[in-house]
């Protein structure tokens, strides 16, 4: 697909079903009356119907809703933030617990308006969290924080399970698509991750259909295993509105299978690749052994107290 090609119908692969269930409208019940926000919403992710119909998962987004950045991709809104408000880490914790989470992702928004970019908030979060629910895991998503590793120490020092951080797309392309962001900076956020835990997994994503080309791709693989990152997201990027990015190309189900073993064989412990996967797209199934086994450690001891767990899958 070609920039001059804008309404071309999307492939019937693209096509998302809806599914506003009585767990749809319950989460999304709970996220305004908690005055919450979430990246499923924001960003328009295609995926928050299955989500958060049938999985009962949502990306929380701390830090308020407006982003300091303006990159071409994101459907987030950008301008000047709010204050910093202290009461939100407890209550994204609550709704974890309403929501009996066994896993919890968390992003937010950019704040180059914060010296420490939102890192005391974000680990205030994490901790707010595993008090109110010990047994549930923790993903965090956070901005590079412009290379303040200070700060990266102040969200280590909360012990997320995972560190997330996406590179968003390749090389040649960053510049166009990532307002402020550097590809070489985020690979340096993983790999400084790993030298603080180097027992924490740490992941990043990509979005195709910008104009990259297979050999960036592989290149953007190689890129990330050499900061030692475990676990990669490939997905299709989709125009949120039109003042955003064109597509260049939609991907068939076929290639992306291809990536995803390609993205194997090179040694990433786990590949999520595919039209509609996001950067925390079945997120629960991706936390380590040790972060596993705390979790089921934790929740067989609810059931020694006589209480029974359904459908608990890890």
């Amino acid at each position: 697909m070609t920039k001059n090609q804008e309404h071309v119908r999307k492939p019937e692969w693209l096509k998302v079903k809806l599914n506003t269930n009585k767990s749809y409208n319950k989460l999304k019940r709970l996220m305004r009356e908690k005055n919450l926000h979430t990246v499923c919403e924001e960003a328009k992710c295609p995926n928050i119907h299955e989500c958060w119909s049938e999985r009962a998962t949502a990306t929380f987004m701390i830090l308020g809703d407006t982003c300091t950045r303006g990159c071409r991709f994101c459907a987030v809104k950008t301008g000047l933030p709010n204050e910093l408000d202290w009461g939100e880490p407890e209550r994204v914790a609550e709704s974890v617990e309403i929501m009996g989470l066994k896993h919890a992702v968390v992003t937010a928004v950019a704040r180059d308006d914060l010296k420490d970019g939102g890192a005391a908030v974000f680990a205030e979060t994490v901790r707010a969290i595993r008090r109110r629910v010990p047994g549930c895991t923790v993903e965090i998503l956070p901005s590079d924080m412009k290379g303040d590793y200070d700060s990266l120490h102040t969200l280590m020092d909360s012990e997320p399970d995972i560190f997330n951080h996406n590179i968003e797309t390749v090389r040649r392309l960053t510049k166009r698509v990532r307002a402020i962001a550097m590809y070489d900076r985020s690979l340096e956020l993983l790999k400084r991750v790993k030298e603080i835990a180097p027992n924490t997994p740490t992941k990043s994503s990509i979005m195709v259909g910008l104009g990259e080309t297979k050999e960036e791709i592989i290149e953007a693989m190689d890129d990330l295993l050499a900061h030692n990152v475990d676990i990669m997201a490939i997905g299709q990027y989709l125009q949120p509105t039109k003042k955003h990015l064109n597509v260049e190309r939609y991907y068939h189900p076929d290639e992306f299978e291809e990536l995803k073993r390609i993205a194997l064989e090179k040694g990433f412990k786990h590949c999520e690749a595919g039209p509609m996967v996001r950067s925390s797209y079945h997120a629960d199934e991706q936390v380590n052994e040790t972060s596993a086994q705390r979790r089921i450690k934790y929740m067989k001891g609810y059931e020694s107290q006589g209480e029974q767990l359904e459908d608990v899958k890890f």
